[in-house]
């Protein structure tokens, strides 16, 4: 399948999307930043903007899950952009100010990379921004707001749907598409029990795997252990573990000294949005080499594991993420966001707000 019959199927089935870019109405004027993952379905939503009149500077909030197409189709339709796939840390970081120096009014974004050097001085053009992940929501409750920042992250249409169900469900697909192996007779050690670890966790067992929980806050441990699942201490869990997955948004979350002790043959997995929960770039002395596409072996003379898509997100960096019905309600989600931004931001205060029921709900009937 080409890129344009890719487009265009995904796009009979984004009609949510549709409805909310529809009544975006003129968007002329508009100057919107975006740090966003840059895959095929975003442009559900960024094609009908920029159609619309909307001006648009793109960046990514991740560069190993950038479609380089993607990029360049909307550079055709009018967009700026500064983001390619694996683009460096310095050019990445380098991006985010470009976008800022643009002078956009509203910022769209995933982990508040640019919210964050916005409020460190870095322009005051900005009258409203929008954040979708949890510690994008984290990291902008601990700033002195400038502006109004809508959190539709913790809505319980986008928490429930894609964190809860998608990552999970699609993180093991892409395991095993990738690696040509099911889950049947692997210890199978989920890291985090939020809704993500929840996810990969039902996702695990129905997928044949035997799952244990590794969770350090009480609460959630508690809750993993009345669902059902063996809790261990991720010290202990981890040695004897087939496939270890991190879902807790920590860097470093699997140290080097951890790794190192690692089973022979042991799959280390990340579906959190942090790139570096696993500390694969403390392991110099190890090498590395892709053996399969988003599978690199680390080996120390006899001692090796394999890492999957080197510690980045793998569900969306190898494999297609969510399903086209399940994101076309995230996306109507940011979109909706997007529309509240455009209208509605005068009438609330600088600081995090939830973005309020009425400019999502009506979209998801």
């Amino acid at each position: 399948m080409n890129f344009t019959q890719e487009l265009a199927w995904n796009n009979r089935h984004m009609v949510r999307t549709a409805n909310v870019v529809k009544q975006l109405g003129d968007c002329s004027g508009k100057r919107m930043a975006v740090s966003t993952h840059l895959d095929i379905k975003m442009l559900a939503f960024y094609e009908g903007y920029l159609r619309q009149g909307g001006e648009l500077f793109v960046t990514t909030c991740n560069p190993t899950t950038v479609r380089n197409e993607v990029v360049e189709y909307l550079v055709s339709l009018g967009a700026e952009a500064k983001a390619w796939k694996n683009m460096s840390d310095q050019k990445w970081q380098q991006s985010l100010y470009d976008a800022l120096d643009w002078q956009p009014h509203y910022l769209c974004e995933f982990g508040a990379q640019l919210g964050s050097i916005y409020h460190q001085g870095a322009g005051e053009s900005v009258i409203a921004s929008l954040e979708g992940t949890g510690s994008g929501v984290s990291a902008l409750k601990d700033l002195s707001l400038k502006h109004p920042v809508f959190n539709w992250d913790d809505l319980d249409a986008k928490e429930g749907l894609h964190n809860r169900h998608m990552v999970g469900l699609t993180a093991w697909q892409a395991f095993m598409e990738r690696t040509h192996l099911s889950l049947h007779e692997k210890k199978v050690l989920i890291v985090g029990y939020g809704l993500v670890g929840q996810g990969c966790a039902a996702a695990a067992k129905a997928f044949g795997g035997q799952v244990v929980i590794a969770e350090n806050d009480p609460s959630r441990a508690l809750l993993a252990a009345y669902d059902g699942w063996h809790c261990q201490s991720l010290n202990e869990a981890a040695l004897q573990a087939d496939v270890i997955v991190t879902a807790t948004g920590v860097a470093g979350v699997l140290s080097a000294e951890l790794l190192n002790q690692l089973k022979g043959g042991a799959f280390v997995m990340n579906v959190g949005h942090v790139s570096h929960e696993i500390r694969l770039d403390a392991l110099t002395d190890y090498q590395v080499n892709e053996l399969m596409p988003e599978i690199f072996e680390y080996r120390r003379g006899e001692r090796y594991f394999y890492a999957l898509s080197n510690g980045a997100m793998f569900n969306l960096t190898a494999g297609y993420g969510d399903s086209l019905n399940a994101f076309d309600v995230s996306l109507a989600l940011m979109a909706a966001g997007v529309k509240h931004m455009f209208s509605d931001s005068d009438n609330f205060n600088a600081g995090m707000h939830m973005l309020p029921e009425y400019a999502w709900k009506p979209f998801l009937a």
